[in-house]
């Protein structure tokens, strides 16, 4: 599985997915919880930002997490080892060729990882195989177009699109969020759950004001100025302007929203 762009293999990057981590963790991850004894999956760590939290919430689940990158594993093998985490054993490995058993976890995790993969179904189905017969998968994802803000501003959206085009021309679908519900069921899971999760952010709430607006979605959009402006999508202008604004929204009277979704299935 080649990935030409995934989050987390800078140090700025890498950085923001654990301002976002930390930031979300109580809308994202309060019910995702794995009775003792459980084999859980953990397919693409990336640099642990999510791994710390899914081993403190299911303490006494066998947790294998997973990811195409050797320094991502090593960072967050590093991560969860700091945090005093003994339940999770970490493994080099890539989703379409996993030397697993078939049927070997009662559980399988999956947070922003579709949004980089050209063949999101087929991921799926590659996981629904290791997963045995009953067991569950969760699914989280983001959804660009689900940002809105006040006050309004046509570049901030530009500036948001560049970086949605960008991922599209790696293979990869930065609005996948609201796609959760058809994928799964093509991919073959049933009952499939799926519940939106708003981040609602204004001036009294100046945690998500810090962590939120500012330091993880504007912090991505900034980060893909030089690529979106030397691809000639947006003049720099228009891009710096956009950021401006997006700042802007993190102000005494600005508003900003965002959804997650996430996605439950059975096999």
């Amino acid at each position: 599985m080649k990935k030409s762009y995934v989050h987390g293999y800078d140090q700025r990057e890498n950085i923001r997915l654990q301002d976002q981590a930390s930031t979300l963790v109580e809308l994202l991850h309060s019910d995702t919880k794995y009775p003792a004894g459980s084999k859980v999956l953990e397919a693409g760590c990336g640099v642990g930002a999510q791994t710390v939290t899914l081993a403190k919430n299911s303490p006494k689940a066998l947790i294998t997490s997973i990811d195409i990158s050797e320094t991502s594993v090593n960072e967050a093998r590093s991560k969860t080892a700091a945090a005093g985490m003994t339940n999770v054993q970490f493994v080099q490995a890539d989703i379409f060729n996993l030397s697993y058993e078939p049927n070997s976890f009662d559980h399988i995790f999956v947070c922003f990882v579709l949004e980089h993969l050209p063949r999101p179904v087929e991921a799926l189905q590659m996981l629904r195989k290791y997963l045995k017969d009953g067991g569950t998968i969760t699914v989280i994802e983001g959804d660009h177009g689900s940002a809105y803000f006040y006050p309004d501003s046509d570049e901030a959206h530009k500036a948001i699109q560049c970086q949605v085009e960008l991922q599209c021309k790696a293979g990869g679908n930065a609005m996948i969020g609201r796609e959760l519900y058809p994928l799964m069921h093509q991919a073959g899971f049933n009952s499939v759950r799926v519940s939106p999760r708003m981040v609602y952010v204004d001036y009294s709430k100046p945690e998500l004001v810090d962590g939120f607006t500012k330091k993880t979605f504007t912090a991505m959009i900034e980060g893909v100025r030089e690529p979106a402006i030397n691809s000639g999508i947006i003049e720099q202008s228009v891009f710096d302007q956009g950021i401006k604004d997006l700042y802007r929204t993190a102000e005494a009277d600005g508003v900003f929203c965002y959804t997650f979704f996430k996605a439950i299935g059975i096999k």
